[in-house]
Formats: C-alpha cells, sequence, structure tokens
C-alpha cells in the first residue's frame, strides 16, 4: 500500500528493492540478444529501421566528419525509449523518472563537450558567446546570457524527462486510485481513460527518448 501519491517513485521501498530497483535500468539490454542474434523478425527489422533513421538524421546534425559519433546518441536514444516504455509496466520501477538517472546521462556528456570544444576550438567557443550582429554595448550582457543558458543546458535535459515521465505516471495514479470510489459505469469511463492516457504515455515516452537525443546531438554539433 502506497503511503504517499510520490511512493510509487521510491527506489528506496526495502533494502532488499532497492539494488534490484536501479537494476531494472539494464533490463531493455535482454531484449538485445533476441532482436540481434535471434532470426531476422518484423521486430528486429522495425527496429534496424529506427535506428537507421535515427543514424541519417544525427550524421546531419553532425556533420560527415563526425559519422562514427552518431552510436553515441543512437545508444543513448535506446536506453531512455527502453526505460521509458518499461516504466509503463506495472511494478517496474521507472529509473528515468528520477533526476539522478537523467542528470546521470546528460552531465557526462555535458561535461564532455565542453571541454572538446574549449579545448580543441577555443576561438569558436569565444565567438559562439557573442552572436554575429551583436551591438557592442550588449556583448557582455550576451556573454553572461550565453554563458548562463550554456551551464544550465545540462540541467534542462535531465529535468524535461524526468519531468514528463513523473506527470504522466502521476495522472494514471491518480485516475486509477478513484477506482474503488466510483459507480460501475463510471469505472467503465476511467478504464477507457487511463487506456488512452497509456497510449498517450507511449508517445511520450518515444517524444522524450527522441528530444533527448536530438539536443544532445546539437549540442554536440555546436562544438565542432
Amino acid at each position: 500500500m502506497m503511503t504517499n501519491l510520490f511512493s510509487v517513485f521510491d527506489p528506496t521501498s526495502s533494502l532488499l528493492s532497492l539494488p534490484l530497483n536501479w537494476l531494472s535500468t539494464f533490463l531493455g539490454i535482454m531484449f538485445l540478444p533476441m532482436l540481434y542474434w535471434a532470426m531476422p523478425s518484423r521486430w528486429s527489422l522495425l527496429w534496424s529501421l529506427v535506428t537507421s533513421t535515427l543514424h541519417k538524421e544525427f550524421k546531419t546534425l553532425l556533420g560527415a566528419s563526425h559519422v562514427g559519433t552518431t552510436l553515441t546518441f543512437v545508444s543513448l536514444f535506446s536506453l531512455v525509449v527502453f526505460n521509458n516504455f518499461l516504466g509503463l509496466l506495472p511494478y517496474v520501477f521507472t529509473s528515468t523518472s528520477h533526476l539522478a538517472m537523467t542528470l546521470a546521462l546528460a552531465l557526462p556528456l555535458w561535461i564532455a563537450f565542453m571541454l572538446f570544444g574549449w579545448i580543441n576550438h577555443t576561438q569558436h567557443m569565444f565567438a559562439h558567446l557573442v552572436p554575429q550582429g551583436t551591438p557592442g554595448a550588449l556583448m557582455p550582457f550576451m556573454v553572461l546570457i550565453e554563458t548562463i543558458s550554456n551551464v544550465i543546458r545540462p540541467g534542462t535535459l535531465a529535468v524535461r524527462l524526468a519531468a514528463n515521465m513523473i506527470a504522466g505516471h502521476l495522472l494514471l495514479t491518480l485516475l486509477g486510485s478513484t477506482g474503488p470510489s466510483l459507480s460501475t459505469a463510471l469505472v467503465s469511463m476511467l478504464i477507457i481513460g487511463q487506456i488512452l492516457l497509456l497510449i498517450l504515455e507511449a508517445a511520450v515516452a518515444v517524444i522524450q527518448s527522441y528530444v533527448f537525443a536530438v539536443l544532445s546531438t546539437l549540442y554536440a554539433s555546436e562544438v565542432t
């Protein structure tokens, strides 16, 4: 029984469940051998089509000289989308609804981009702080604004993903908790509403994974 509304996101409900909850982050890897080593199926062909489409798009964003880097962002998309989808299943811990998980993905990537850019393309990074055509009087303010927007990027990436996952799960939990107090006719309407919300959450799971990977790719393209 839940002690409060947010206990569904608590990974420390017991000493046994704590390591098992975070290990469920890698549950999606269990599907990969079936997809890549078994006989070709519709699911494996669909996944190959998705990854090849993402590879082409990320290659366009990064440029021809950084084609190999697309593997990193396709893998990032795969990890996030697997965890988002698994979180929709009953009694499966949603690791992407925690800042500890989303920030652990976004922050190292951002630090790597910044170190690579400032070490290898120092002049380009300085020029990026002042957009072309900025009046001289506004240059100090533009440097400050661009610096702040750069620093908060990993935070916005992490919060966007976690907040979207939490919002959908809370809405499903709130609606589900009202079921015992409703009449039979209202319960049937509630079930239909829950199914529609679940479909919406599945779409949000894919969209947020795509947004997370594309924004990470755009941040990488700015430092090259």
